[in-house]
């Protein structure tokens, strides 16, 4: 099995995977059976990454084909579709009321959505592939990593080995602020529930911490 994923749900008794087996399964993580109670097939492109929506009641999955679905947590029905990435949906991460969720997609772009009805929200643009994206729990950020393979690159590029952490603020759409520090693609970023640091998680073997600084502070009440 490759390509898996999973969240647990807000109280902890049910767990959702997926894998690229095409299909999305929903636990129950307080008995002993090791049977899912639900299976979600999706045979026309498979989940990448799903997270569940508030209360849950549904779940949010995002495709290999840049298609959203929001699917009942009862019945495994879908409720809604939606495209609006072009390429793959690497990675989904809710906010901290869970009202809003952010995706990172293969189309260079990270979208934010409304989690009730999968309204459009924002786009924030790279020049390079996203694999993560997350929100900050205090401030109107967004985080974001990723960056090519040398192996996908055909033509020389300047910025190839450049693998920074990019901050762009929620509201303006606009980008703010870059880190370095990896040597190969970021896979995965998490802000701390504090909002006081995040960590990110790269190709090149390492898992990155970061404190941010009081003038990250200061900027944002200056804004």
């Amino acid at each position: 099995i490759v390509n898996v994923w999973y969240s647990v749900n807000g109280d902890t008794r049910h767990v959702l995977t997926g894998s690229a087996d095409n299909s999305c399964r929903l636990w129950d993580c307080e008995t002993e059976d090791n049977e899912p109670y639900m299976k979600i097939p999706c045979n026309e492109s498979k989940i990448t990454s799903a997270v569940w929506g508030p209360l849950g009641e549904f779940i949010i999955a995002g495709h290999e084909n840049g298609e959203l679905n929001q699917f009942s947590a009862k019945s495994g029905e879908v409720l809604m579709n939606m495209k609006e990435h072009t390429k793959q949906i690497n990675d989904i991460q809710t906010s901290r009321d869970m009202t809003m969720f952010i995706t990172a997609s293969k189309d260079n772009t990270a979208k934010l959505f409304d989690s009730t009805n999968l309204d459009h929200l924002k786009t924030f643009r790279t020049e390079r592939p996203v694999n993560s994206a997350a929100l900050s729990p205090i401030f109107d950020h967004v985080v974001l990593g990723g960056g090519q393979e040398a192996m996908d690159v055909t033509t020389t590029s300047t910025r190839i080995g450049k693998f920074e952490a990019r901050f762009f603020h929620l509201g303006v759409e606009e980008e703010f602020g870059r880190v370095k520090g990896h040597f190969g693609p970021i896979n995965s970023v998490a802000f701390h529930p504090d909002g006081k640091s995040y960590s990110s998680g790269g190709e090149d073997g390492y898992v990155r911490i970061h404190y941010f600084d009081p003038q990250y502070f200061e900027f944002e009440f200056e804004a």
